[in-house]
């Protein structure tokens, strides 16, 4: 029954719906119409109006459970097949060393050396040349001496015969005066670092100890920065719900209504249960880091030289700190669905930025160690990004200023990290520098014209600043409302780009993917293709009001419990960790390569 009151002339009491079960009365409470319609219908007289009320039964408990089952089962089974690769990979490798140990004719030099515990000249480490400069047997001064200037410092230290190099006959016949040793490594950088041709070895100088300690703050930080962020974020958001249950206001989230499980004082359970997929992935990825950094430990205190001096230096605290940033990531995408609006939006795509940042500096990282950014650095950029993600939530709308302002920046910042990236670190932003630019466009452009000494560098940082121009024209052009998945999209173009040139040169450089990283990548690849097919379905929009948004609202669509939302957050979750794995295996070919023989790219 519906039955309007009119409390007075110029107000309309709000309209009073009593829904009658057996054994039990719902009260629904109406809001009263606008201000501006009430003039007509003032003389209206008393009015009333029948509704159809369509009531259909709740799910099931068991539907809740099968729900909680499933998604422990999916991702529970990334446990138990990380465990049998593991086991298998294990049973390898203890094979492999009892083969080398049983080898009849094998001399015991050359055992040594196949188990990684000396090298003779005879017997190199690398299966390939990677980076050589001739195909002549000889090799000149030049490449000896920016060979021997790449030498680690305590690596200096040693002799040539208590080390067993792999060019220990090459480097037998130089003399000392043939090259200058620095003892300052400080000193010396300057001139390794603006070589045209640069090995690993070169910018893998510093004390491993310092640099492990140095990568291990990275974790750290984000842990603390973790902690400070989520407590107000969810406290925030138990707010939000309190209110709707209090109120009874539905226009304050834009649920999926259709799909939307209750569970205690939570309004969608489902969208935030299909949310631990993130959490689980990224403390599985965390267990099989630390595994892989127990073996090399073990292998280090063997003295194993291709732990010592083969393959890309071993540094883990970036691994952990991306591990860590999926586990929050599912976490504040959780608590993002505890109430999903516009001004949440923020708290999912915060650690979104944090992952696309970490995966280009550990990118980076594989081939310049000791040249990466600090975590401070790092952090502090991220920081900034998130900033402006903040700004553009809370003015971004139609703000022309506002995108002008961040278009500018964005270029500058592009520009300079293009510099900083193309001359390793030796470039720097003081009052020389309209100086040294108008210098080198005189004699590089005008007096003579003549191309970059670093081509491969340059094509990477060309393109990159041609994705990020278009960007920021866009982003000015169209002023999109959606702010932070624009960020978003800069980011993961940046990171897109920089993946698929570091596997072009990678190739380029003579090396292979083994087929462990090539499986990542390929089951990879699929995966984010149907992850990205539920992510634009559009089940709501908070761009719209809420009552347009609920058009777009559909049916579950597995087990009467999840929507097309949730299997984006389960393909997701799936594919960021096999992204992650495919950084964790991609240069395991290099393992038993020496270093001054990988390429830096």
């Amino acid at each position: 029954v519906c039955v309007c009151e009119r409390e007075s002339e110029r107000e309309c009491a709000v309209a009073k719906v009593s829904i009658v079960f057996p054994g039990s009365v719902f009260n629904v409470s109406l809001p009263p119409p606008p201000l501006s319609l009430l003039d007509e219908l003032i003389d209206a007289g008393n009015r009333s109006k029948v509704l159809d009320v369509l009531v259909s039964p709740a799910i099931k408990s068991d539907v809740y459970v099968m729900g909680m089952l499933f998604c422990l089962g999916i991702f529970l089974s990334f446990y138990l097949l990380a465990f049998l690769v593991a086991c298998l990979e294990s049973k390898r490798l203890h094979r492999k060393r009892e083969g080398l140990l049983n080898t009849p004719d094998a001399s015991p030099a050359e055992t040594a050396s196949l188990l990684g515990k000396g090298l003779t000249p005879a017997s190199p480490c690398q299966p390939y040349e990677y980076g050589s400069f001739d195909n002549g047997s000889t090799v000149s001064s030049e490449a000896i001496t920016d060979s021997m200037a790449s030498g680690d410092a305590s690596y200096m230290e040693r002799s040539l015969d208590s080390v067993g190099r792999c060019r220990h006959e090459s480097l037998s016949s130089v003399e000392e005066e043939d090259y200058d040793t620095l003892a300052d490594i400080d000193s010396d950088k300057n001139i390794v670092r603006t070589k045209k041709y640069l090995c690993v070895s070169d910018l893998a100088r510093k004390d491993k100890r310092v640099l492990s300690k140095k990568y291990q703050i990275y974790f750290w930080n984000i842990a603390t920065i973790a902690v400070f962020y989520a407590l107000p974020v969810i406290q925030l958001v138990i707010t939000y719900q309190t209110v709707v249950n209090v109120t009874g206001n539905q226009d304050i989230c834009y649920y999926n209504f259709l799909c939307a499980h209750p569970l205690g004082a939570l309004s969608a359970f489902n969208n935030i249960l299909s949310n631990v997929g993130y959490v689980m992935l990224g403390l599985l990825f965390l267990l099989i880091v630390l595994q892989r950094e127990i073996v090399h430990k073990r292998a280090m205190m063997r003295n194993e030289l291709a732990a010592l001096e083969c393959g890309i230096p071993k540094h883990f605290g970036l691994f952990y700190a991306m591990g860590t940033a999926l586990m929050m990531e599912g976490l504040l995408s959780a608590c993002y669905h505890v109430c999903p609006n516009y001004t949440n939006f923020q708290f999912d795509t915060s650690f979104m930025y944090m992952i696309a940042g970490l995966c280009m500096l550990k990118l980076y990282q594989k081939r310049h160690p000791d040249i990466n950014a600090s975590a401070y650095t790092a952090y502090a950029c991220l920081a900034a990004v998130i900033f402006f993600s903040v700004l553009g939530v809370v003015f971004g709308k139609g703000n022309t200023i506002f995108w002008i302002v961040f278009s500018v920046i964005h270029i500058l910042a592009t520009m300079l990290l293009s510099t900083q990236l193309y001359y390793m670190g030796r470039w720097r932003l003081d009052s020389g520098t309209p100086r040294r630019i108008l210098n080198v466009l005189y004699t590089d452009c005008i007096r003579q014209c003549s191309g970059p000494m670093y081509i491969d560098r340059m094509v990477l940082l060309v393109m990159g600043n041609i994705v990020n121009w278009s960007l920021a024209a866009y982003g000015l052009i169209e002023r999109p409302n959606d702010f932070a998945s624009y960020l978003l999209a800069i980011a993961i173009c940046n990171l897109l780009l920089y993946f698929a040139f570091y596997i072009i040169m990678k190739l380029r450089s003579g090396e292979r993917i083994q087929w462990m990283a090539l499986v990542c990548i390929l089951f990879t690849a699929v995966v984010w293709g149907f992850a990205l097919f539920f992510f634009f379905q559009g089940l709501s929009t908070w761009q719209k009001t809420p009552a347009e948004s609920r058009e777009h609202n559909r049916e579950c669509i597995l087990l009467s419990f999840f929507d097309d939302h949730d299997i984006w957050h389960f393909l997701s979750s799936i594919a960021m960790f096999g992204s992650f794995l495919v950084l964790l295996t991609l240069d395991d070919d290099l393992d038993c390569v020496q270093r001054d023989k990988i390429f830096v790219f």
